[in-house]
């Protein structure tokens, strides 16, 4: 397994390194073959976001679905910790859902399966670095480059608007795996390929526990068929038809 830790607006010291890296063992082996583990620490300059000047990314490369946490605090060993649960917490949740699927033509919901689990706690940190009395550093000026990531990032010609594209692979899979695979990453939206339609299309987290679904099917676009609603339930074989 490989680790990878990187650092933007800071360096990582060799302590940090080692204290994340002790931990990767547990994440090795919730995972599903874990391949690579990617941790990023950014430092924002500005001083009015001082209690979340540190944000830590957590990335999970492997068989499966990839796996992401993130958390931000005033110190880098408290970000980590705090992404750290978020990302084990996920992990389990992945291992449970494999678990459950294993062998099962009609599974039970993630949410029923696991319903008896501990959560790992994500508001409090494993470590709290101690307070020095050494006054931080001021912020270095950040110039025009440094605004980018790297020198990759920064545009050719004069305009200061940067768009980044992100290339992933498009393995058809199904609703019910997109909502679980959104979840699994920490994020409000899902790009995917369903499966049942072949169609582009993007799931997202709506109010409470309900989640949306955005597919784009070129039959509308060439008027064979007219755009339409469903209801659908997770986990369900049962659709509803909305006009």
């Amino acid at each position: 397994m490989e680790f990878v830790i990187n650092g933007r607006n800071l360096s990582v010291s060799d302590r940090f390194r080692e204290y994340t890296a002790e931990k990767m063992d547990k994440v090795e082996q919730l995972g599903d073959k874990v391949q690579r583990i990617d941790a990023k620490i950014t430092k924002e300059p500005s001083a009015r976001m001082a209690d979340t000047s540190l944000t830590v990314e957590l990335t999970v490369l492997g068989r499966g679905p990839v796996i992401r946490a993130e958390a931000s605090a005033s110190d880098k060993f408290a970000a980590f910790d705090l992404a750290y649960n978020k990302l084990l917490e996920r992990l389990r949740r992945a291992r449970d859902r494999r678990k459950v699927h294993h062998g099962r033509h009609t599974p039970v919901a993630v949410r029923v399966a696991t319903a008896t689990l501990e959560p790992a706690s994500s508001s409090t940190p494993i470590y709290l670095e101690p307070d020095s009395s050494a006054e931080p550093a001021a912020p270095k000026p950040v110039s025009g480059a440094d605004r980018y990531e790297s020198e990759n990032d920064i545009p050719a010609g004069d305009s200061p608007v940067l768009i980044r594209r992100k290339v992933f692979s498009g393995t058809p899979m199904s609703l019910d795996d997109a909502v679980d695979n959104m979840e699994l990453v920490g994020h409000d939206f899902y790009l995917f390929v369903d499966s049942a339609t072949g169609a582009p299309s993007v799931v997202y987290r709506r109010q409470a526990w309900t989640y949306g679904v955005i597919t784009l099917d070129a039959k509308c676009a060439e008027g064979d068929q007219e755009p339409h609603e469903e209801l659908l339930a997770y986990r369900s074989t049962d659709t509803a038809r909305v006009s």
